[in-house]
C-alpha cells in the first residue's frame, strides 16, 4: 500500500496543472489492514476513483500481495478506463510491483503510452536473499525475470530519487534511448497538518512530561537495524547524559497490527534502555495520528539506512511539523541536503555499512549538540521559501513538465 500517499498528492495537485486524474485501485473491502478514515479526508472531494474486485486471502495465506489478488481485475477495468474515458498517459506506481506489468499490456491493446514509478526498487536484495529457495531468494529471481518485461516499454520511469531507479537503467541500457527518466520526492504537504483540526481526540501512545522527547514513527528498514544498533550502543555507554531524554518508537512493528510485535525491543533490552530511554509502540496507527504525535514530541527522530537510495518521506512531514530534526542518514540520501539547506535539523550522516563505527563514537556528541540547537531552534529560522522546492505541489509540477514532454 506504499503508493497511497503518492497517488492522493499527485492527484490533489495535478488539476491545477491541467491534468484530470482519474485513480484506479482495489476497493477497501478486499484490503488485510484496518481502514483509515482519517485519511480519505485528505482526497479531493470530487476526485473520481475506479475501484475493483480482487481475490480473497485464503487460510493459509498463500497470496497477500494485493496487486497480484487483484492483478487480473486492474488490468480489465484499465483497458476499459483507456478506451472509454479518452485517457492521454498511464501512470502506475509501485509497489505493488506486480501491477506495473499492466502498462506493457495496455501500450499493445489501445497504444497509449504509460509510465511507472519506483516508490521503492523492485530489483532489490533483501536480507536472506542469498538463501537459496527461501522466500527472499524466489522474489529477488521473480523481479529480475519481470521487471525488463513491465518497462520494455514504458515511456516515463519516475522514482522519489534517482538512486530508486538507477538500476532500472542499469539493467535495461536501451530504455536510455526510447525512455524519459526523472525523480521528485513525496514532498510535504501543508493541507494534511490543517486537517489536524478536523479529526477527533486521539488517544496518545506517550505523555508529555518533564523529559525532552523524541518521536520517530514509521516502519523501521531491515537494513536500520545495524545504525540503530549502534546508537543504542552509544546511549548505553554515556546513559548520565540521556537521564532527562526518551526516544518514542511508533508503528515499527514486526506486522502492521500487532501490539506486541516489537522489533528494537531486543536491542533495547540488550543494552539497558528499554522503558527508561527507548520505548517502542509496535502498531501501525493512521496517518493523521502520526501527525497528532509528531506535534506531541519536542523532536522527531529520522533514521535512514546502510543503503545509499533511502530516502525517508517522513522527512517532509517532519519539518512541516515546525519541531527540531534529529537526523542519522547516509549520506547520499537525498534528506541530508533537505534538513540542512532548511536548517530544520541536525544530521548526523555515515557512509554505508562501514561507518558504522562513526556512529557508535560520536552519536553522544551529536545528541548534545543537538540539544544545544534544540534550545535555539525557533520556526522562524527554517528556511520555508528554501523548503518550497520539496512540497508536494511542485512535486506534481516536475511530473507534469515530464509527461508533457512525452
Amino acid at each position: 500500500m506504499a503508493a497511497v500517499h503518492r497517488a492522493r498528492l499527485f492527484a490533489q495537485h495535478l488539476p491545477s496543472f491541467g491534468w484530470l486524474p482519474i485513480i484506479l485501485t482495489v476497493d477497501e473491502a478486499y484490503y488485510e489492514e484496518p481502514l483509515d478514515w482519517d485519511l480519505y479526508q485528505l482526497v479531493p472531494t470530487d476526485q473520481q476513483i475506479e475501484k475493483v474486485k480482487a481475490l480473497r486471502v485464503t487460510k493459509p495465506r498463500l497470496i497477500g500481495d494485493i496487486g497480484l489478488r487483484a492483478f487480473f481485475q486492474l488490468r480489465n477495468r484499465a483497458v476499459s478506463l483507456v478506451k472509454n474515458e479518452k485517457i492521454d498517459f498511464v501512470y502506475i506506481l509501485i509497489p505493488s510491483f506486480y501491477v506495473s506489468l499492466i502498462g506493457n499490456y495496455i501500450k499493445q491493446k489501445t497504444g497509449i503510452k504509460y509510465g511507472i514509478d519506483y516508490i521503492d526498487p523492485w530489483v532489490h536484495e533483501f536480507p536472506g536473499s542469498d538463501v537459496k529457495f527461501s522466500r527472499h531468494w524466489w522474489s529477488t529471481r521473480l523481479a529480475r525475470w519481470l521487471e525488463p518485461k513491465a518497462v520494455k516499454n514504458a515511456s516515463l520511469i519516475t522514482g522519489v530519487a534517482q538512486s530508486y531507479y538507477q538500476g532500472v537503467q542499469l539493467r535495461n541500457p536501451k530504455l536510455l534511448e526510447t525512455c524519459k527518466f526523472g525523480s521528485m520526492p513525496y514532498g510535504g504537504e501543508v493541507l494534511d497538518h490543517i486537517k489536524l483540526r478536523d479529526i477527533s481526540t486521539i488517544e496518545y501512545l506517550f505523555k508529555k512530561n518533564n523529559k525532552f522527547q523524541l518521536a520517530y514513527a514509521g516502519a523501521l528498514l531491515p537494513k536500520a537495524f545495524e545504525p540503530l544498533e549502534a546508537i543504542f550502543k552509544s546511549i548505553s555507554l554515556n546513559t548520565a547524559i540521556y537521564t532527562n531524554i526518551e526516544f518514542h518508537f511508533i508503528g515499527t512493528g514486526k506486522t502492521t497490527h500487532d501490539l506486541h510485535g516489537y522489533s528494537i525491543k531486543h536491542l533495547a533490552e540488550k543494552y539497558g534502555l528499554w522503558q527508561t530511554i527507548i520505548f517502542e509502540y509496535p502498531q501501525r496507527i493512521p496517518y493523521l495520528n502520526v501527525l497528532k504525535h509528531l506535534q506531541l514530541a519536542d523532536s522527531i527522530f529520522i533514521l535512514g539506512s546502510t543503503e545509499a537510495h533511502y530516502t525517508p518521506s517522513k522527512t517532509y512531514q517532519g519539518v512541516l511539523s515546525e519541531k527540531p530534526i534529529m537526523a542519522v542518514l547516509h549520506i547520499q540520501s537525498s534528506a541530508v541536503n533537505v534538513l540542512r539547506s532548511t536548517q530544520a535539523g541536525l544530521v548526523l550522516d555515515f557512509n554505508g555499512a562501514d561507518e558504522i563505527p562513526v556512529i557508535e563514537n560520536r552519536f553522544t556528541d551529536f545528541m548534545t549538540e543537538f540539544i544545544s540547537f534544540c534550545n535555539n531552534f525557533s520556526t522562524g529560522k527554517v528556511d520555508k521559501k528554501y523548503f518550497e522546492q520539496f512540497s508536494a505541489k511542485n512535486a506534481t509540477a516536475q511530473l507534469v513538465d515530464l509527461i508533457n514532454s512525452i
